[in-house]
């Protein structure tokens, strides 16, 4: 099993290009399912969760083709409705085919979701909106089952924001009879992205981006292409390290706007941030002034970045308080950055006392789950001494090649086999 190898203290310089978003391909790739022919996707990040959906639509009957940086998906032989948990154990993003499948083909067998142990992330709000269009669900043996002759449109309330709920439900949304509103939807950019895919293939989407959604029901769907936006989360992750290192990096290929609340938040770390066009500029400071956080649904402070912005609190000038809203269990990684000299202490399960420290030190530290692992490399590159990251597979599960992208910016990082 792969481990990553740190030798820390040096101020990260240079540039890093931003690769695709994984959490918006997969959607856009399960939106393939919708159409009876070929949709072509560019700007695919190289992801092990790219991989897995692959192989779930290709076992659903699509042809599949990758070349770097591109997919081509032909979901016109797709023949069965049955996702399988083999397949759907490993990525809880899988469940995004539940609703392309009962859209297209009345049936729908997927079983329950795995994917990274952070909180319990309940499918009940895509089923009771598949419900709310017309379609009979049922559960047996861990699959969930969804039946329709066809979906017909209506008013869907979510309790709470759900980014996979809505994506779900806008892709139902596109082949039912009628029109669609979703209430209390989520806003985030991949949400936007999305919907203007679906557009481009025939859908009528309108609002995304905002808090209700409208969805006008077309009979089918056609061929298009589609441009993966960048990854604003590993446009974070690199802004959060080069601040945490003292460094000064341009991040390239990325897009400013998706990363406001990351960039006020650096802000009044000290950091000092340049925006342009499709880039940014982050330039340390050698004081790093501590900062509370709240993680929250989009445009507020994402809860994929709280586990970089907590590793650069270890090392900031005062105490900081991290409050997790989004999902319980998700401080697990608190626990390794004590092993390398943190001083974190946490209560009601929910919110993290920071208290920063002068230095962190190397240690063998182990990953619990995708975001975990960037702040331990985040921690380990500015750590005096060796770190040495395990079970990276959850890395390489949202990060294109990380450490060749940080090895590009002159940290001492290497992968060992």
């Amino acid at each position: 099993m792969d481990k990553i190898q740190i030798n820390g203290g040096r101020k990260l310089r240079g540039e890093v290009n931003i690769s695709g978003a994984k959490n918006a391909a997969l959607p856009l790739i399960a939106s393939a399912i919708l159409v009876n022919g070929k949709t072509c996707f560019t700007n695919v990040p190289d992801l092990m969760d790219i991989k897995s959906i692959k192989l779930l639509l290709e076992d659903l009957g699509a042809t599949c083709k990758s070349s770097k940086g591109s997919l081509e998906v032909d979901g016109s032989h797709i023949h069965k409705i049955e996702a399988e948990y083999d397949l759907v154990r490993k990525m809880r993003a899988s469940i995004l085919v539940l609703g392309p499948l009962v859209a297209r083909f009345g049936h729908a067998k997927v079983s329950m979701p795995g994917g990274c142990a952070i909180g319990a992330r309940p499918v009940n709000m895509h089923l009771s909106g598949l419900e709310a269009l017309g379609a009979e669900i049922s559960m047996d043996h861990g699959y969930i089952e969804a039946k329709a002759n066809r979906l017909i449109g209506n008013e869907i309330y979510f309790d709470t924001p759900t980014v996979t709920g809505t994506e779900n439900l806008m892709m139902a949304a596109s082949l039912a009879k009628g029109t669609s509103i979703l209430r209390n939807a989520a806003r985030e950019p991949e949400i936007v992205a999305l919907a203007d895919a679906l557009n481009g293939m025939g859908a009528r989407i309108s609002g995304a981006g905002t808090a209700i959604i409208f969805i006008e029901g077309v009979d089918s769907l056609s061929s298009s292409d589609i441009a993966i936006i960048p990854d604003r989360i590993e446009t974070g992750t690199f802004m959060v390290a080069a601040a945490a290192t003292g460094g000064d990096i341009l991040i390239k290929d990325c897009e400013p706007d998706h990363v406001g609340s990351i960039i006020s938040k650096l802000k009044s770390t000290g950091t000092e941030v340049q925006t342009y066009q499709n880039s940014i500029r982050v330039i340390g400071k050698e004081i790093i002034h501590s900062v509370d956080i709240k993680t929250v649904p989009y445009p507020g402070f994402p809860t994929d970045m709280q586990a970089q912005f907590m590793a650069l609190m270890t090392i900031a000038d005062g105490n900081s308080v991290i409050h997790e809203s989004i999902f319980e269990n998700r401080f697990i990684h608190a626990n390794e950055l004590l092993r390398l000299g943190a001083d974190i202490s946490i209560s009601n399960g929910n919110l993290a006392m920071v208290r920063g420290v002068e230095k962190l030190q190397g240690a063998p530290v182990m990953a619990s789950d995708l975001r975990a692992s960037a702040s331990l490399v985040i921690a380990g590159l500015v750590a005096e001494g060796t770190t040495v990251i395990s079970r990276v597979y959850h890395m390489d599960r949202g990060y294109e090649a990380i450490e060749k992208k940080f090895s590009q910016l002159d940290a001492d990082i290497v992968r060992i086999k």
